[in-house]
């Protein structure tokens, strides 16, 4: 087995590998850094011999040991250090442990990211660090913060958990909802990161995306009959259904337009379109995820592009806007309200959008504006708008869909 190898199964196993760490080690610094020991006693044993049947258990049973060995090593207090290094010892799961006692472990560490005491951003941040996995210099790109600012923020964060005694579990059913909708952000976190990565050469990383669906399908069950979490997963089933067609063989980006539905996944959208009919048929306010998916399922039920009902889309769009403003949600109408009125009304949508504010630094909004210059004609423009959003973005994909287009213009 060839490193790279090795190390696409550290990035489809780290997370959940770590959330079991954290439960074990009751630090997340240690667990971190004793997953990375582990990663590398990987990287030295098994180009030479199999993989193990299960490569997350054999990770956390090696990570737990160096984290024992660490303990150890150090020699300030080390009475309580010795009692711990007991506890650990004795309780510690086996290797072997039930696939759902691991798989909880996730929800566990979703719920203390998402712990009240911390604001809103850190607990985004925080799960993007421990959970995503992404670098602290991808989580600082995200928040338009240097890398050193977002460093000292997660710091920060861990050193409250632990100095703090924040609980790693998930809280009694009375305080499940002070903390709804910060996991459902979180767990949607995951999911976008799995649905259209921050970086990298892949569009995809299907194995969050699959994991996402797995803890909304978790907190439907702890919680049912939530319009925002079944609005979520209806979501993210009816996004991720598209997955076979978004990509070529090569790797390179298939627009909506030009995707072949009959790549789709059928039963993961007749499941999402249930859940979107639940999710809106229950009483109360009209929830922004259930929307979004009401949206999803007017594109994945019809069976060509150009049977959308974009004027629906818009309107619910507008919905939207009523009801969780947001310029991503306002860039988001305005494509929408290209396909209803043209790109010249849209293009001065997006104008607005930008001359607000509200979207600086946000990669995405080049490449909308891109796309309507050119299907205005206005070549000179789009171009230079498809090199600014090629140089706001870190994905190989869209820098290829990018030169494609300006390509595609002579």
């Amino acid at each position: 087995m060839t490193p790279s190898e090795i190390e696409a199964i550290f990035r489809d196993e780290a997370g959940r590998a770590l959330a079991t760490l954290i439960r074990l080690v009751g630090d997340f610094d240690l667990a971190e850094d004793s997953l990375q020991d582990a990663f590398a006693v990987a990287l030295e044993r098994w180009p030479a011999c199999e993989v193990p049947d299960n490569p997350r258990a054999w990770l956390v049973n090696v990570a737990r040991n160096k984290a024992i060995d660490r303990i150890r090593r150090r020699a300030i207090f080390r009475g309580k250090q010795q009692a711990l290094v007991h506890e650990l010892e004795l309780n510690a799961q086996a290797p072997d442990e039930p696939p759902a006692m691991l798989d909880d472990d996730m929800l566990r560490l979703i719920f203390t990211c998402c712990h009240p005491a911390f604001a809103a951003e850190v607990q985004v941040a925080l799960t993007l660090r421990t959970v995503c996995g992404l670098s602290t210099a991808q989580v600082a790109r995200a928040f338009l913060v240097s890398e050193e600012a977002m460093a000292q923020r997660l710091v920060r964060a861990k050193q409250k958990i632990r100095l703090a005694g924040i609980p790693y579990e998930v809280p009694e059913r009375d305080a499940l909802a002070l903390r709804l909708d910060g996991v459902l952000a979180v767990i949607y976190l995951v999911f976008t990161e799995g649905y259209v990565a921050t970086s990298g050469t892949g569009l995809m990383r299907p194995d969050f995306a699959v994991e996402a669906i797995r803890l909304g399908r978790l907190l439907d069950r702890l919680m049912p009959d939530r319009a925002g979490i079944k609005g979520l997963l209806a979501l993210m089933l009816l996004h991720d259904a598209r997955r076979g067609g978004r990509e070529t063989p090569a790797g390179d980006i298939v627009l909506l337009e030009e995707q072949d539905r009959s790549l789709w996944d059928r039963a993961q959208i007749e499941e999402g379109l249930l859940l979107v009919e639940d999710a809106l048929r229950l009483p109360g306010r009209p929830q922004p995820y259930a929307v979004q998916a009401a949206i999803a399922a007017l594109h994945a039920r019809e069976i060509s592009f150009e049977e959308t009902d974009w004027r629906q889309i818009a309107g619910l769009y507008e919905v939207l806007l009523r009801i969780s403003p947001s310029p991503v949600i306002e860039l988001n109408h305005a494509a929408a309200v290209s396909m209803v009125d043209g790109p010249s009304r849209a293009l001065a949508l997006v104008d607005a959008i930008t001359a607000r504010g509200g979207l600086d630094g946000y990669e995405l909004l080049p490449a909308v504006r891109a796309d309507l210059l050119r299907r205005l004609g206005r070549k000179d423009e789009a171009r230079e708008a498809y090199r600014a959003a090629t140089e706001a973005t870190q994905l190989e994909p869209l820098r290829r869909l990018y030169a494609r287009r300006v390509r595609e213009m002579g």
